[in-house]
């Protein structure tokens, strides 16, 4: 991998891994294979935050704060495509990483087959009230009439690329699984850089607006589900060679026990990505309680810390996956001690990310706006400070969530999650929003949704009683002792 692809990214995150390890805190061997499965992973994660900031700040320098807007409301129904795939992915990846662990293959093609006709059989119906009730939807948090309109043209088209937006999340995780994050990386990654160039030709080359921007977004998830429908079948992909996971299209799909498998697993990860997506609902109704301006602001802090929180992506993802491999074989120890060092690195990341977003804020809130004197500046500049104080409670949250999610304890990060986001995060907003608390409110309330869940997950996660839990889904019953 390194001489495929020798690139600032790994590096960077390798030197903030062997810093840790020079310092006795973490087993370097485990830093190197957590740089292999994590950096493929972030840089994906950059490109798909990186596009959703540029989708923003296309229509925002096209058309106004209100396309920014617009786009923004839009975007958490959009996101359910992620709730449902990235969270039945989590028992895709959970499956197959202990089976690829255990070299039971067969077993391993099964699983995939099964998550990809749940995904299917979850998404579509979303995907089809999205392509018919758009305004509805949308009006249902704000009453703004330019908003709304904006927003749902936005929403029904980007409607068409819910069940491939899933399917993806399903091809990622079956790879990271397998222990190849490059091969994910190349086409997610490639699907973002697609889409904004797409975005780019549509918004500005030909005015589509708001349309244009969301067009981009379905013909990029067109392509990616397609190649990765190609690698997965055929066990190999022009350019980049063999594959480790090559499954037959023929067998069987719904497999009762496999299904059951991935539902009993995958289940609370939907319901902890849901907690993001539907508590966003709720909370952008409150942010417009602030004013255009502040809901302009907050949108545009958000994609900053989607930007920030990229790291999350690789390391939770990694961890699931070695973690996974470990108690797949019976190693309860080494899993352990997996999980302990990518959460140390994983934070350690963080701190760096935060310190150059802090440190270049204004100039970084400024790209999404062609008016260097709108009043949503300020706002979402601090906004963007607050986000870079937040955001090291959720190296903790997104990494210690790996190992629970490999084990097939995902039941507590979900509750976690909702706690933080139902009884803290959103009553703090509406208290700024409603009382002299103002702003501040806002401020609390990013802080809240992270610290909360981290230490809840990170308290489950020291009882070790995720490690017994993970024994009734092994492929093999046969596990080292604690």
């Amino acid at each position: 991998m390194d001489a495929r692809f020798p690139n600032p990214a790994r590096w960077t995150i390798l030197a903030i891994g062997l810093v840790l390890s020079r310092l006795g805190l973490v087993d370097a061997k485990n830093v190197r294979r957590t740089t292999d499965l994590a950096w493929p992973r972030i840089v994906t994660g950059i490109a798909r935050m990186s596009k959703n900031a540029v989708d923003v700040a296309f229509v925002g320098i096209a058309i106004g704060p209100a396309a920014i807007a617009g786009v923004g409301f839009a975007a958490p129904f959009w996101g359910m495509a992620f709730s449902l795939g990235g969270g039945f992915a989590g028992g895709t990846i959970a499956l197959v990483s202990q089976r690829y662990g255990a070299g039971a293959y067969e077993e391993m093609g099964q699983a995939i087959r099964s998550s990809v006709a749940l995904v299917l059989l979850v998404s579509l119906p979303v995907a089809a009230a999205f392509w018919l009730f758009p305004t509805e939807l949308v009006s249902l948090m704000t009453g703004d009439e330019m908003t709304v309109e904006l927003g749902a043209r936005y929403l029904h088209i980007v409607s068409l690329g819910v069940p491939l937006a899933a399917l993806n999340l399903v091809g990622s995780r079956i790879y990271i699984g397998a222990d190849d994050a490059w091969t994910p990386m190349l086409l997610r990654a490639g699907g973002a850089v697609t889409n904004i160039v797409l975005s780019a030709v549509f918004v500005f080359q030909f005015g589509m607006g708001v349309a244009g921007a969301a067009w981009g977004t379905v013909l990029s998830n067109v392509v990616v589900t397609a190649v990765f429908a190609v690698g997965v079948v055929a066990g190999r992909l022009p350019g980049v060679g063999e594959l480790p996971v090559k499954v037959d299209p023929t067998g069987t799909y719904l497999d009762v026990e496999t299904v059951r498998q991935v539902v009993h697993i995958g289940l609370p990860v939907v319901g902890r990505n849901m907690v993001w997506t539907v508590a966003k609902f709720p909370m952008l109704a409150i942010v417009a309680l602030f004013g255009p301006s502040v809901a302009a602001a907050y949108v545009i802090s958000r994609r900053i810390w989607g930007l920030m929180n990229t790291p999350g992506w690789g390391f939770g993802l990694a961890s699931s996956s070695l973690v996974g491999q470990e108690l797949g074989a019976g190693d309860e120890r080494s899993a352990e001690t997996y999980a302990r060092d990518v959460i140390l690195f994983s934070v350690a990341t963080y701190v760096v990310a935060a310190a150059l977003v802090f440190a270049f804020a204004k100039p970084i809130v400024l790209s999404f706006v062609a008016d260097s004197g709108d009043p949503s500046i300020p706002v979402a500049v601090s906004l963007v400070y607050v986000s870079c104080v937040a955001i090291l409670a959720q190296g903790v949250n997104g990494s210690v969530a790996g190992p629970l999610d490999a084990s097939g304890d995902t039941r507590w990060p979900f509750m976690a999650q909702a706690v933080g986001m139902f009884c803290c995060s959103i009553p703090l907003a509406y208290l700024g929003a409603t009382t002299a608390l103002g702003i501040t409110g806002l401020y609390l309330s990013f802080v809240a949704e992270t610290t909360i869940p981290a230490v809840l997950n990170y308290y489950r996660f020291s009882t070790g009683r995720w490690k017994v839990i993970s024994r009734q889904f092994r492929p093999e019953a046969s596990y080292a002792d604690d």
